[in-house]
């Protein structure tokens, strides 16, 4: 059997694994173990030892707790909730305008988070239930929280930009500084979106009533504090490391330091909430570990058997296909890839395939790896199996249906592709940031 047959039967192998409803390390830990021992021989059994210590040495992965213990501390401590409130009197008299101040929350969330999963408990939970509440349509709402919290991937302090900097060993200040202005596009897409849909059909939003926001304006003033401790735990944490004066690990540090001791001065760390915020912590740390060392160990296979050099001869050689043609066949397999997986996974088995090939082609691989989050962040949200449509499911209230879920998220998707395009037409739009910041 021929190498390239044997990469495809471990593909194929471990997409049947997943359609099992295996745990989606055990299934790529498996087929990469049984592929390894087969082609191997007992020797093989040292590859998952090795790959631990791999993991172990990568210093970067210190800082994926800490992003996360970060962002539970916002969300469990009612800060995000004190944003809601904030946007809600400021943006309640626009037609549409909770639901732009839902996307206005999403990013603040984002920036101080870096994962969809934060933004997407914080929009079902709070702003989903309010929007109800006041007559807002199910179907739009749905999909403005869905489509606002993929922005947790792509905004810094981004954990997926942090794992694919690891991975193809670039800057992960430069890739965060590269998805500043993609994300905002984003989300001003969004806003645009929400606004002409709500003015051409004013039933979709209803106004806020005039008694929910009769306040004095020293009041109105007095909520605006709500955005100053976000703002203080971005800047300590993503500023100090852009800028030079401390390492992604300690900038991680200093964030979850923040955020702490922001919840402390508001009254409301507590032991409850602290083994709550822990606990989350670990769970979400665990699963990370387990399926990065999962698709490790299957790279590890994969990769020496020369995967990535037959990709090269496939499309170059063979096909003879053009830079831009090969960059889609790309982005499109993502999209696939992501029915079955999550990011994490999906980065670590394609990123030694992949990004080799992204280097051949004289593609900028800072550029390539916020094209991959994009990428993403749509296949988190595509039917049948997008993962932030089950979470949707199971966070939303009981009146939102699996169905009302898949019609709510099409205009995201639509609009995700439109910014795609944009950035790949237009690199300036990825690379500018950081190629000022770093003099390049």
């Amino acid at each position: 059997m021929s190498y390239e047959l044997i990469a495809l039967s471990m593909f194929g192998a471990m997409m049947v694994m997943l359609l099992t409803g295996q745990r989606v390390f055990a299934a790529i830990g498996f087929v990469a173990s049984g592929a390894a021992l087969l082609l191997y021989g007992a020797g093989a059994i040292e590859m998952p030892f090795s790959q631990v210590f791999k993991l172990f040495n990568w210093f970067p992965m210190l800082t994926l707790p800490l992003f996360i213990y970060m962002g539970y501390v916002l969300s469990e401590s009612g800060i995000a909730e004190d944003l809601y409130r904030m946007l809600h009197v400021w943006f309640g008299r626009l037609r549409g305008g909770l639901a732009i101040g839902t996307i206005l929350l999403m990013v603040i969330i984002s920036a101080m988070n870096g994962l969809s999963v934060a933004g997407m408990a914080i929009g079902a939970t709070i702003a989903l239930p309010e929007m109800l509440r006041r007559g807002y349509d199910k179907v739009m709402i749905t999909g403005v929280v869905q489509g606002g919290s993929s922005l947790g991937i792509l905004i810094p302090p981004s954990v997926v930009l942090v794992l694919y900097g690891m991975i193809a060993r670039q800057p992960v200040g430069q890739l965060w500084l590269a998805g500043v202005f993609p994300g905002l596009l984003m989300a001003g897409v969004f806003v645009l979106y929400i606004m002409v849909r709500c003015r051409l059909n004013p039933a979709l939003a209803p106004t806020v009533k005039d008694e929910d926001l009769n306040m004095p304006m020293l009041e109105k003033l007095r909520l605006l504090r709500a955005g100053i401790v976000p703002f203080l735990i971005f800047f300590f944490m993503t500023g100090l490391f852009v800028f030079g004066f401390t390492s992604l690990v300690e900038s991680s540090a200093v964030g979850a330091t923040a955020a702490t001791i922001a919840a402390a001065v508001k009254g409301r760390l507590n032991w409850p909430m602290l083994i709550e915020t822990s606990r989350k912590t670990l769970a979400i740390s665990a699963m990370f570990m387990w399926l990065i060392l999962a698709a490790l160990a299957f790279g590890a296979v994969f990769d020496g058997l020369g995967a990535a050099r037959a990709l090269e001869n496939l499309f170059l050689d063979r096909l003879n296909l053009e830079p831009w043609m090969v960059l889609t066949i790309m982005m499109a397999t993502f999209i696939v890839l992501g029915i079955f997986l999550d990011d994490t996974a999906m980065l670590v088995i394609v990123a030694p395939l992949y990004i080799p090939l992204v280097r051949l082609l004289g593609y900028d691989l800072i550029w390539f790896g916020v094209l991959y989050t994009i990428t993403c962040q749509i296949a988190y949200i595509t039917p049948p199996f997008g993962y932030n449509l089950f979470l949707m499911r199971a966070m939303a209230p009981k009146e939102i249906t699996l169905v009302d879920i898949y019609r709510s998220i099409w205009p995201f998707v639509i609009m995700m592709i439109a910014c795609i395009l944009l950035v790949a037409i237009f690199p300036g739009i990825a690379l500018w940031l950081p190629n000022y910041v770093y003099g390049k």
